[in-house]
């Protein structure tokens, strides 16, 4: 496209976008699966009825980059909300909440996967794929809702992170035996650096907080604000190097950052652009859909959610109660895990790619956009709607 093609076609996307966020905010909804369907309607696979194509957007890049900052500021604001401190006297809560949840969650996707007749080795990717929380799509709903102050909001983010380190060591495992390089001792460096990386990161979070003050006690609003976006996405960049995500990097980040005097100067200068990244990454998963593939499985897609949704609302209940929150609270938390996404998609575009069977080249990657879009919505609503959730637990439980 030329330049000017490019300008326009920004323009269109984001006029677009904003309809469709004010159609949602109209009917009482999250704009989130909004953005996910826009992105749909007009990108690469958008419907061509009639023979006229409505495709604005072909080529991502671009955007995409604009995405993946998006995931990694909005990540940045989430730990710049929590409290590094609260996180570390309350481990044994996190596991003892994270063990409940692993132990129903990831097992319900293996046996849908077994069920469907899938091979294990299979059958353990979709597991992992309806597994993971959306990281993402949750912490945007958690601040739309204003919840993020909220005690259980403090599980929810401990459960991820547990989710988040679980995942990403099966799925280094299972990547290196499906290309045929299960090297342990390879593959145990890799892990080790990786858990180097958050050790240390950690570490910086939890004693750093008076140097970043110093070292950011900027007057110019301009290079104040250049620097915490120049810093987060610098280490996110080195420590993805490193093989840990981006986002649970920028996550350490925003939580150093909240032990210092900074907090609300940060929060007051850089919510507006949070905001539009964020808006984007959720319209760049619309643009990779193709929805002929989605409804080849659509079968198999609600039956998994059907399952593990069910299994998720129930664990993430329970992991609620255990941690000590009451009965709404851990309503909530278990409609706020309920939203699959960012990790999920990553693991479809590896089988893409690295797949060595039809399933796992086309038909698990199209299962997944499916039930992350499905998840994604239905997550949304059901936090929007987590009373009704709390209504049935009352009937078993009392605070």
């Amino acid at each position: 496209m030329a330049p000017t093609s490019l300008i326009l076609s920004a323009g269109i996307f984001l006029t677009i976008l904003a309809i469709g966020g004010l159609i949602a905010v109209r009917i009482g909804q999250s704009v989130i699966p909004a953005y996910i369907i826009v992105g749909i309607l007009i990108g690469p696979f958008a419907p061509s009825p009639g023979g006229v194509s409505f495709t604005v957007v072909e080529s991502t890049e671009f955007i995409r980059l604009l995405a993946d900052l998006g995931v990694i500021f909005l990540l940045f604001f989430v730990g710049l909300e929590l409290s590094l401190t609260s996180l570390i006297q309350k481990r044994s809560q996190f596991l003892r909440a994270g063990a409940i949840d692993v132990s129903v969650s990831f097992p319900l996707g293996i046996l849908v996967g077994l069920l469907f007749g899938f091979p294990l080795l299979e059958s353990l990717f979709i597991g992992l794929i309806t597994f993971n929380s959306s990281t993402v799509i949750i912490a945007k709903s958690l601040l739309d809702l204003e919840w993020i102050v909220n005690p259980e909001s403090e599980a929810i983010l401990g459960v991820i992170v547990i989710e988040d380190i679980l995942t990403a060591a099966v799925f280094a495992i299972l990547s290196a035996v499906l290309i045929g390089a299960a090297d342990i001792a390879s593959l145990g460096r890799t892990l080790g650096q990786a858990a180097v990386v958050l050790v240390v990161l950690t570490l910086f979070a939890y004693y750093g907080g008076e140097w970043l003050d110093r070292a950011f006690d900027i007057q110019s609003s301009e290079l104040f604000l250049l620097g915490v976006l120049g810093v987060t996405a610098l280490v996110a960049g080195l420590g993805f190097a490193a093989g840990v995500s981006d986002a649970i990097v920028a996550f350490l980040v925003g939580l150093a950052f909240g032990q210092t005097s900074h907090v609300k100067r940060i929060e007051s200068l850089l919510a507006p652009s949070r905001d539009f990244f964020a808006a984007v990454f959720f319209f760049v998963i619309g643009l990779q859909t193709d929805p002929r593939l989605v409804l080849s499985v659509a079968g198999f897609v609600l039956v998994a959610v059907a399952v593990t949704v069910a299994g998720q609302i129930v664990s993430g209940y329970f992991a609620g109660r255990s941690f000590g929150l009451t009965v709404q609270q851990a309503s909530k938390m278990s409609s706020a895990l309920v939203p699959r996404g960012e990790f999920s998609l990553v693991i479809a575009a590896f089988l893409v790619t690295a797949g060595t069977s039809e399933a796992l080249r086309e038909t698990i990657p199209a299962f997944t956009v499916g039930y992350v879009l499905l998840t994604s919505i239905l997550g949304t609503i059901l936090m929007r709607n987590a009373h009704l959730i709390e209504r049935i637990a009352r009937l078993y439980h009392t605070d």
